[in-house]
C-alpha cells in the first residue's frame, strides 16, 4: 500500500468514526435512525456514552492521519493500527455474539462489518509490513 492509499484510509475511518461518535454523544436517537436502528430512550444515555469510544477511535484513525505528514511515522501508525485494530475486533466480537443472541438487531451487523474489514485490513498490513515499505 503506497502513502497516498494509507492517508486515504486513515481520513476516511477517521472522519467516518470521529463523526458517528460526536454525533452518538450530542443526538443518539437520530445518529441511530440514521443508521437504520433504534434505541428506547433508557437506553440513549448508553448510546451516547458509546459513542464517546467511537469518538476515541476516529480520533486514533486522524493522528494516524496526522502522522502520514511527519518524518519518522510508520512506527507510530504501525502502533495506532495495532490498538485500534484491537479496539475494533472487540466491537466485532462483542456485536456478532449479541445479534446471534437476539439481544441486538441483526442492523447492528454493519457495524460488525465495518469493524471486521477494519481489522482484517490493519492486521493484513501489519503482517506484510506495508507501513514500512510505504515509509521508504
Amino acid at each position: 500500500m503506497n502513502r497516498q492509499m494509507l492517508l486515504g484510509y486513515q481520513w476516511l475511518i477517521g472522519v467516518s468514526d470521529t463523526a458517528t461518535g460526536a454525533l452518538l454523544m450530542v443526538a443518539p436517537r437520530e445518529t441511530l435512525a440514521m443508521m437504520h436502528l433504534r434505541a428506547s430512550g433508557g437506553e440513549l444515555p448508553f448510546v451516547a456514552y458509546i459513542g464517546a469510544f467511537v469518538l476515541s477511535v476516529g480520533m486514533g484513525c486522524l493522528y494516524g492521519a496526522y502522522l502520514l505528514h511527519r518524518d519518522m511515522w510508520a512506527g507510530r501508525l504501525e502502533t495506532v493500527w495495532l490498538l485500534t485494530a484491537m479496539t475494533r475486533a472487540s466491537v466485532a466480537v462483542f456485536i456478532m455474539a449479541q445479534v446471534l443472541a437476539g439481544t441486538l438487531e441483526a442492523g447492528w451487523l454493519t457495524v460488525a462489518i465495518f469493524d471486521g474489514a477494519c481489522v482484517a485490513i490493519q492486521a493484513a498490513g501489519l503482517y506484510k509490513g506495508w507501513l514500512a515499505h510505504a515509509a521508504r
